[in-house]
């Protein structure tokens, strides 16, 4: 700051020179979207049109903005801004169940895991950088409650419950207004509860008053500030913003044991990066999608037909959360990743159309600062294994870390035993193509 001094760049002159020039916020954060159920990285990013039919499918692919790079023509808006994504058409290493925890936590969970097991993404940057501001949670959760209980997300692990995402949907969020009481009388019944607590918390084994003292400071501080219930608010944009992201019914795919189709979730993530959240998680429609016989049994094709519904929203979901990043300033700051728990086999069959294969997937980056305008990896002619630079987990969530300022090389978390742990699998590095 002294060095900035002497130029006549004082701090208040580069707030206001931040302010100036759109750029809201500072901290370093991550939007996760979760596709649950695992969509075709074959009929998205990686189109093989010149494969045989029963391979390619019905899609073609188009250009991009970027010379050389081609996808799907159902995301045309994507298309038009390849220059602001990376596509990683080669990630190994997934898991083969309908199995959200390896996407939360980058770890496979068939693997050995530490006493209390690993906690989700969120959950540790919570705990290793804490909030930017004492009214916003540094881990929130928009993720809608799937009845296929593993689509769910993992939780804490061995960082115990105080870690917990905080969940803004539902109930929580309309607890989030006070009714009938002022800030004063709220301080008073909050000086009351620490008289009234006489617990020993030396005596706490399983960390659950740990926990609830979290949980009261937080609902204190949203309750005293508005900064929370002000961000969860998409009311406050301007219509044509969120025209641009588009909406969705929450209830849409619930039955099928999937998240619901809500582009206005994304528009939701942003607002509460810009209040302060480090981490936002959300999950997004349901993608495992299933082919079937007609009445002759003939192949009928139907995950062509959910393709079709499904794609239109997503790329204009994803393209507006995109530029509205660069629009204000936040690209350099706000990572986006989006991602299933695993790929789609190469051969269309009659029974199930594009089935389960962990063998290779696909991942959707933007923002962070990082290089953008590129694929990387790539898979063999249809689609079924990495053919050049595999790219595991590990390295996207070292990535994701690098982007916030930890370094996974170095920083350690004490498991249930004490014994320290790396954040991600020892030895991976971040992308280095991106970096």
């Amino acid at each position: 700051m002294g060095a900035l001094g002497l130029g006549g760049l004082t701090l208040p002159t580069l707030l206001r020179a931040e302010s100036a020039s759109g750029i809201r916020s500072s901290h370093k954060s991550v939007i996760l979207i979760y596709l649950v159920g695992g969509p075709p990285h074959q009929d998205m990013f990686d189109l093989k049109p010149n494969a045989p039919q029963e391979i390619a499918g019905p899609w073609k692919p188009i250009a991009t903005n970027v010379t050389g790079i081609q996808i799907c023509e159902a995301l045309p808006r994507l298309a038009k801004i390849m220059d602001k994504l990376v596509v990683v058409r080669s990630l190994v290493g997934n898991q083969a169940d309908h199995d959200a925890i390896q996407v939360y936590n980058g770890h496979n969970p068939k693997k050995p895991t530490p006493a209390g097991g690993w906690p989700q993404f969120g959950s540790t940057v919570a705990k290793l950088q804490g909030p930017v501001d004492a009214a916003v949670p540094p881990f929130v959760s928009l993720c809608y409650t799937c009845t296929h209980g593993p689509y769910n997300e993992p939780g804490p692990g061995f960082l115990g419950q105080a870690m917990t995402p905080f969940r803004a949907m539902g109930k929580t969020r309309d607890d989030m207004v006070l009714r009938g009481i002022n800030v004063e009388r709220l301080c008073d019944r909050k000086a009351l509860l620490k008289r009234f607590d006489e617990m020993r918390r030396d005596a706490d084994t399983t960390g659950a008053v740990k926990a609830m003292d979290v949980f009261t400071e937080q609902a204190f501080g949203l309750l005293t500030s508005s900064r929370m219930a002000e961000a969860l608010d998409i009311s406050k944009e301007p219509l044509r913003v969120i025209e641009r992201y588009g909406t969705g019914d929450p209830k849409v795919f619930m039955d099928a044991n999937g998240a619901p189709r809500v582009p206005q979730s994304l528009l939701m993530a942003r607002r509460l990066i810009e209040a302060g959240a480090r981490v936002v998680t959300l999950n997004y429609s349901k993608w495992d999608w299933h082919g079937g016989t007609n009445a002759e049994g003939r192949a009928n094709n139907s995950i062509f037909l959910r393709e079709a519904e499904d794609f239109p929203p997503f790329d204009q979901c994803v393209s507006a959360l995109v530029e509205d990043l660069h629009d204000r300033g936040l690209d350099k700051d706000c990572t986006v990743i989006i991602m299933g728990e695993f790929g789609r086999t190469p051969k269309i069959s009659a029974q199930l159309g594009r089935d389960h294969w962990p063998q290779v997937n696909c991942a959707l980056l933007a923002g962070g600062g990082m290089t953008t305008g590129q694929v990387i990896g790539s898979t063999d002619r249809i689609a079924g294994e990495a053919a050049s630079r595999p790219v595991t987990f590990g390295e996207l969530f070292a990535t994701l870390y690098h982007n916030l300022g930890i370094d996974p090389d170095k920083a350690l978390l004490p498991d249930l035993t004490g014994r320290p742990q790396y954040l991600v699998e020892e030895g991976s590095k971040p992308i280095r193509e991106l970096i």
